[in-house]
């Protein structure tokens, strides 16, 4: 980070197209607005997506957002989840700990919402201050000398100063500027499969998970909520893109490799079959050579996708996105504010995807051997917890320090 952060801010007006209006988006709208830049958000979609399953916000994310005047409504959202039970593939129950246990969370300082509840916060956010045009995506960009010429998919065009992809894992900002979403994924042989049904199971704050040897099925209650998540997961070699488009396929391949489950699975598989909200993907982390190229550079997801098992995609986003603006007010020349963004978030984005093995070895282990040693390591854990609990958190979680850019967050 910047040793000797002006009073100044160096936007001088540029503009900037921002791609993608869920988290990250908005979040960097939010502060280069602040900053003195005219920002547009372009979005595919027709409005600012609510509902989406609950995501969490922990360590640096949380001073961000304190920076944005949002922690009241984010304590207000917070779900507050107290329990989470494993049990065998026949629903008898191994061992029950807190969430924080398994994420290095901060009880009482992190908080976990509903992901609809936090773009919407964001939305009205910047909604009278940066242009949102939805049902729209960029086509093409060329740079230029003195800017980026987009061409949108609806036939306009229109010219920025900087363009920043912030459009999610399979980010489109990121293949047309540095290529094919396989040149930079690491597929870690897993896939997923996720819905909602009716919350019959008499559960609240609390996931129940069970496993096999690379298989998981979670039910997860968030807060007092009439629906509860479901979600398979299981190991699989990569998927082509016709199978990742296929849901049939991703239906036909779910039931048949929970097909001689036990406990709850059947009726689940058979909600599976008829599901509307069916959603499915690989798990994946982005891994970028670089976040910038020219007067385009990448945020969130798109530059960084660490997968949910390691908790964290939000809070990279929200700190990236802080970083990223910050850097831009600070330097005139483009170049040099995308360089020192990289520079301050490279390490933090390495440390969080390291998390991602201990996410696999606690959630989704391998053997029937690992997941006993889980269980009795969770145990010995969750002693350890209710004895002498810890507000520290993962050092993951809030190994920048931002107090830097304190000065510029000020104007």
């Amino acid at each position: 980070m910047s040793t000797a952060l002006s009073q100044k801010s160096h936007a001088n007006g540029r503009s900037v197209l921002i791609s993608g209006a869920s988290i990250a988006g908005p979040a960097l709208a939010y502060w280069l607005h602040r900053y003195g830049f005219a920002v547009t958000i372009i979005e595919r979609a027709g409005a600012v997506r609510g509902g989406g399953y609950p995501i969490d916000l922990r360590g640096n994310a949380m001073e961000v957002a304190d920076r944005m005047g949002l922690s009241a409504p984010l304590e207000e959202a917070h779900i507050d989840s107290r329990l989470v039970t494993f049990v065998d593939d026949s629903g008898k129950p191994m061992v029950s700990v807190r969430p924080e246990v398994i994420t290095g969370g901060r009880i009482g300082r992190d908080v976990e919402l509903p992901r609809g509840r936090l773009t919407t916060l964001l939305y009205e956010l910047t909604r009278n201050t940066v242009s949102y045009r939805f049902n729209s995506s960029i086509a093409a960009l060329t740079e230029t000398e003195h800017g980026v010429d987009v061409s949108f998919d609806d036939g306009t065009h229109g010219r920025f100063d900087l363009v920043i992809g912030a459009d999610g894992l399979h980010s489109n900002t990121r293949k047309l500027v540095f290529g094919p979403e396989h040149l930079f994924d690491r597929n870690i042989g897993f896939c997923f499969a996720g819905f909602e049904l009716p919350n019959t199971f008499g559960i609240s704050h609390e996931g129940v998970i069970a496993n096999r040897p690379g298989q998981m099925v979670t039910l997860y209650a968030p807060g007092n909520s009439e629906r509860v998540h479901v979600f398979f997961n299981l190991a699989h070699p990569p998927l082509t893109s016709e199978q990742g488009r296929d849901q049939v396929y991703q239906r036909k391949l779910v039931t048949e490799a929970f097909a001689d489950w036990g406990w709850l699975v059947p009726d689940l598989l058979r909600a599976l079959a008829v599901a509307d909200d069916l959603y499915f993907d690989e798990i994946k982390q982005i891994k970028m050579p670089q976040y910038s190229q020219g007067r385009i550079a990448l945020v969130g997801d798109a530059a960084y996708a660490p997968s949910f098992l390691t908790g964290t995609g939000t809070s990279l986003g929200l700190v990236g996105a802080y970083v990223l603006a910050s850097e831009l007010a600070l330097h005139a020349d483009h170049g040099a504010a995308f360089a020192a963004y990289e520079r301050v978030v490279r390490p933090f984005v390495a440390a969080n995807h390291g998390i991602l093995e201990e996410g696999l070895a606690s959630i989704i282990p391998l053997t029937h051997e690992a997941i006993d040693q889980r269980n009795r390591a969770l145990t010995t854990a969750a002693a350890t917890s209710a004895e002498a609990p810890s507000a520290a958190g993962r050092i993951e979680h809030s190994m920048l320090d931002l107090s830097g850019y304190l000065s510029i967050s000020a104007q």
